[in-house]
């Protein structure tokens, strides 16, 4: 499964994302919440943007490789989605909208075609298939 490599580097960089939190959260002798520390909100809103995306998107990567795409695709989309995240992480902390923008719009047009590419298999080579 060529998805199992893309979600084990993903799943390390929510660890990176969530041990800066906890750094943050140490350094600043904060338990709960974000005390008002912009920095630790930046760091929080990181990580959760990364867990709000990135588990549909390898779900979505996942069954395209089911449904038999091509492993080039897959390894190009799941290298996408890799870019992708990274660059939104470097942008959000360092308030750099450019890098948080580009992330974010990576992301969301890779949500959009590993979707509609997910359909195309069904309905042309799955169980959906039409002729």
């Amino acid at each position: 499964m060529i998805t199992s490599l893309y979600a084990s580097l993903l799943a390390l960089l929510i660890v990176r994302l969530s041990l800066s939190v906890i750094k943050l959260r140490r350094k600043n002798r904060i338990i709960v919440g974000d005390g008002g520390n912009e920095e630790l909100q930046l760091a929080i809103r990181t990580h959760a943007n990364a867990l709000e995306y990135i588990p549909i998107t390898l779900l979505l990567l996942l069954t395209l490789e089911l449904n038999g795409a091509p492993k080039i695709l897959i390894h190009i989309l799941g290298s996408t989605l890799i870019i992708g995240r990274i660059i939104h992480a470097i942008g959000l902390p360092a308030k750099n909208l450019r890098k948080r923008v580009l992330g974010m719009q990576i992301t969301i047009y890779l949500l959009i075609a590993l979707a509609i590419l997910n359909i195309l298999f069904l309905v042309f080579s799955g169980p959906l298939k039409l002729y």
